[in-house]
This record gives C-alpha cells, structure tokens and sequence, in this order.
C-alpha cells in the first residue's frame, strides 16, 4: 500500500530528501545547544573572565541561527513536497477513475470516490509531511536527548527510566483508545457526502414536494454522528495534555530536589548547576518528543484508513481491456448480437439480458420499445464496451468488440441518453465535445439539425451563451437537444438515442429524426424511446420483455404479429399520449 502511494511522489523526491537532511540537522544543533549552555553556565558560576565566555556565546548564537536556518528551510521544503505528492496522488487517482469500467464505479460508488479525492487526500498529505518531518524528528530527539542527558547527568538521568515507560504507556493507551472512532468517521463521510449529491442533484424534485426540512433534518443526523465520533476522539486524546504534564513536572522536580542535594552534597565534583539546567532542558525535549511520536502514532493511524481507501482505487484493475493488438479502424456500423447474455455481476442472480440474437445492417435505423426495466438501456450499453458480454458475441463492423481499441470503438459509437449532461462553459464549448475542430458553421448546422439553432440564438451572447453547471440554465428539452447536436458533430458509425427526445414534441421529434437522414445517411441509429410515433419509421422495431426481444419487424408487421406493439400502440394513439 506505501509503495502504492509513494509512486505518487515522482518529482518531489528531491525536496523531500532534502526536508530530511535539514531535520537531523536541526536535530543535532538542538541536543548540543543545552551542553554548550551547561558549559557556559559553569564558567560563569567559576567568575572566569568575559573574554574566555563571550566565545561560546557566539557559538550557541551561531547554532541557534543555523537551526533557526534547517527548521526554516525544512519547513519550506517539506510544504513543497506534501502539497505536491498531495496534487499527484490527486490526479493519479481521478486518472484512473477515468480507465474504470461502469462495473468499478459501481463498486466504488461516486460519493465515496469523491470522498478518497477529497478528505482522504488531505490527511494522506497531512499525515506525510508529520511523517518527513515529526516523524523523523521527535524520534531522532528522543534518542540523542536520552544519550546526551545520561552523559550530562549520570545516575540523575535515571529518572527518565521511570518517567518514559509511565508517559509511553498513557500516550499509546490513549491513541489505541481513540483509533475506533477515527477510522468510523470515514464511512460515515461518505454517506454525508451521498446525501449533498442526492440532494444538490434532486433540488427540483426537494422542492416541488416541499421536502426542504426532511432533507435538512437527514444531513444533520449525517452530519451530527460525524461530530459525536470526532468529539468522542478528541476527548480521548485531549488526555495527552494532562498525561504529559505530570511526566513533565514530575521530571522536573525530581532533577531539582535530587540535582541540588547532589551539588551541596559533593559541592559541584560530581553534578554542577550548568549540568542541571540542561538536564532540564533534555527533560523537556524528551518528554515532548514522546509527546509528539504519541500524536504521530494518532495521526498516521487515522491517515493509514485513508491510506487503504486511496490505494484501493489506485490498485484496482479496470474490468475492461484492450486487447494486446486492438484494432483501431471500425470498418462500418453494423451490429451483431449472436447469443448474448448479460448480468452486471457474477453473483447476480438472474441475467439482465438473455439469448439475444440479433444483426442491424451498417446505415439502417432501429427502434426499441419496451417496458421500464427490460433491458434497453443494458443491451445499447454493450455495444461500445461500457460493459461486457457475460455469455455469447458481439460484433461491430463484423468484428468481436473486445479486439478493438476501447478509445476508437467509444469514438465510434455516441451515445445521447435522457438525461445527458452539459458542463459549464458556454454552448459552442460543450457542442465541441463532439468535434473540438469545428468551425462555427458546423455547430450552427448540427443544431439547426437537432432543432436547437432557434433557442441558442435568441440567447443575447447566442453560442458563447454560458452554460451553468450541470446545464440547470437551460429546459430538458433544450439540454437535449443540444446533446443531440454534440452528437451529430462527431459523425458516428453508430449513433444510440436513449430516450434522449422524451422532452421534445412530437413535431420537433420528427424533424431530428429528419435530420439524421440527411446529415448522416450512412450512420446506424439506435433509438429507445416509450413513443412509437418516435420508431415508427425505423427499418427494424424490437419489442422487448424481461430481458428478451419477443417480437422484431417493421411497424406494419408488429401491427399483426406483436400484441405488446399493437397495445403501446392503440393506447398511445386513442389516448392521444402521442401527442404530449
């Protein structure tokens, strides 16, 4: 899993070796610092003269400058490195979401990767720079403060004996004890963050059914169990405080009473008050390294959580490959089911598709009809590789899908669903999604086409109209038809509509269609759509149910064969819902 994330670091390996260097620089200047003091301390207290003092008061102020230097320096270099591992990993990650299958975001669940690229990020980089820096300092203190105490203060370092097992204890007590609660908070935030996007997402459905205070309600209990876990852990640690600061007086007043009875006692042969200072200070040092490492212990054993969250997504394979030598040219549009199956996971329990045999010529247009939960959507979802087939072959342009380049296969099939979206920018720059090199002529013909042009110019700025996220600035209808004329820039071998004009009339319906016999005659088109006036003319019409096609022909011969087709029919036409 480390070695997983530390791939991130790549061109700030530099910085942070350097941030190490500067650190045990620092280190060794502070531990000399206090026996330069002691030494100094004791000829003051001996009344040698100011000149033979004054050098090691120049020395202790040199070192404190260049320990003031290697801090300073550590510091700088260390930020750099974390904020820059924290970008890599950052983009490592949303990187590879991109690779992922339909199949790996449904394991994942958006909120939760939107979690891993967020929160779990920033502790991953809070916990690398303690880690380049606290990490290696405390204990690099505790240990040359513990050598040069004993050295100072002999048998007096002895206290440390009693002092660091007791604080050592109480410190990791405390982070086991709040561990439980820190790695809860993670679950949990990935559920509050589910409840935002639910809610920023369906803000016309909250409001047309007045559920503002339900919703506010649901993301206070999420947001509220969140406090009461860190609370609980804060709580817990918050003990670290008092646990030191009995180590740390004890240690005091143990050095004094001790220290000064040995140098009455021996009268400075054995201990003298220059020895004594520093040991308080090493006491110091030593008990706020153990301090630190205790803090270092809860802050990496909360970050290792989303250490595992982020390396799951980094180490996960795509389900989809390309093939070792994947062919990059689709020679045509033609579409051939041969006993295909389908279910979304292999413990499913029943198939989503089931024995579909089908052959769509190259340029021929196809309806498909059928009741919600069928099978449409899953079975045009197989044909540019959002998922794969379970049992049987799929072939495009007379070749096995899995033998092309996923890139030029999706390139060569669109796809313009119900509720596609538009991103923010303005409209000529989501139109050019479908051909980043067209000119201005070609968008106001593609949406001339899609029956766009009409609205899009009675905007002031007209195609440099700014498009809000998400496309809220505009109606349904509008946003799809702007998807539509995305779509047909990009001239497909295959073009699938996915209920993609259910926000359109009937009218404007027939003049798309209209359009796509013109603009791109040789292209295949896929149509789902619940209006059989919207597949009425289609070269071949599917009627499908529970997984399968139970009828197939054009619309006079589903008028005599299929009873499904006939009663979709004759309701939408005697009901007139044709025509809504």
């Amino acid at each position: 899993m480390i070695k997983t994330m530390l791939g991130s670091l790549r061109e700030f390996k530099k910085p942070t070796f350097l941030t190490l260097l500067l650190i045990v620089g620092e280190v060794l200047i502070e531990v000399l610092i206090p026996f330069y003091t002691a030494d100094m301390v004791n000829r003051i207290k001996d009344g040698v003269p100011m000149g033979e003092v004054v050098p090691t008061g120049i020395i202790l102020i040199l070192m404190a400058l260049v320990s003031l230097g290697c801090g300073a320096g550590a510091g700088i270099a260390g930020s750099r490195a974390a904020t820059g591992f924290a970008r890599n990993l950052r983009r490592d990650i949303f990187e590879k979401i991109q690779t992922f299958s339909f199949e790996n975001i449904d394991t994942f669940s958006t909120p939760s990767l939107v979690t891993r690229l967020t929160t779990d990020i920033g502790y991953v980089q809070m916990a690398f720079m303690m880690t380049i820096r606290a990490a290696v300092r405390s204990p690099l203190m505790f240990v040359f403060a513990v050598i040069m105490a004993f050295r100072m203060g002999g048998s007096l370092a002895l206290t440390f004996v009693v002092v660091i097992p007791v604080l050592a204890f109480g410190l990791i007590s405390v982070a086991r004890k709040a561990m439980p609660a820190f790695r809860a908070v993670f679950r949990k935030y990935d559920r509050m963050n589910e409840s935002i996007e639910e809610n920023v997402r369906a803000m016309r459905v909250v409001k047309g059914f007045a559920r503002e205070e339900y919703e506010k309600e649901k993301f206070g209990v999420a947001s509220d169990d969140i406090r009461r876990d860190f609370t609980y852990a804060e709580r817990i640690v918050a003990l670290n405080s008092p646990i030191m600061q009995l180590c740390m007086y004890f240690n005091m007043v143990f050095i004094l009473l001790i220290g000064s009875r040995l140098i009455i006692s021996g009268r400075g042969s054995t201990i003298d008050v220059g020895q004594i200072s520093a040991m308080l200070t090493y006491g110091v040092q030593v008990l706020m390294s153990l301090m630190m490492i205790s803090m270092i212990y809860v802050m990496l054993t909360i970050s290792l959580e989303s250490m595992r969250r982020i390396a799951e997504v980094l180490q996960a394979e795509p389900t989809l490959h390309n093939p070792e030598e994947p062919v990059m040219e689709i020679p045509d549009g033609s579409v051939d089911f041969e006993g295909v199956s389908f279910k979304y996971s292999k413990d499913a329990d029943r198939y989503a598709l089931e024995d579909v045999t089908l052959h769509i010529p190259s340029g021929s247009t196809v309806g498909i009809l059928g009741g919600t939960g069928v099978g449409k959507s899953t079975l045009i979802s197989l044909i540019p590789r959002l998922y794969d087939v379970t049992e049987g072959t799929l072939r495009v342009g007379g070749r096995d899908v899995k033998e092309y380049d996923l890139e030029a296969l999706r390139d060569a099939v669109a796809v313009v669903l119900q509720k596609n979206n538009l991103f923010s920018g303005t409209i000529a720059e989501n139109l050019r999604w479908g051909n980043p090199n067209a000119t201005d002529e070609e968008l106001v013909e593609a949406c001339k086409l899609a029956q766009a042009d009409e609205f899009v110019s009675a905007h002031p700025d007209g195609y440099n109209t700014r498009i809000e996220q998400g496309g809220t600035n505009v109606s349904g209808g509008q946003r799809q038809r702007l998807c539509i004329a995305r779509t047909l820039l990009k001239k497909p071998k295959i073009l699938i509509l996915d209920d993609s004009t259910s926000a359109v009339d009937t009218r404007t319906d027939a003049l798309i269609r209209a359009g796509f016999r013109s603009y791109i005659p040789s292209t295949t088109k896929i149509i789902i759509a619940q209006r059989v006036a919207s597949v009425e003319d289609a070269d071949i019409i599917l009627v499908m149910d529970n997984g399968r096609i139970v009828a197939q022909g054009n619309h006079a011969t589903l008028m005599q064969t299929s009873d499904i087709y006939r009663e979709i029919y004759e309701q939408q036409t005697r009901g007139g819902a044709g025509n809504e």
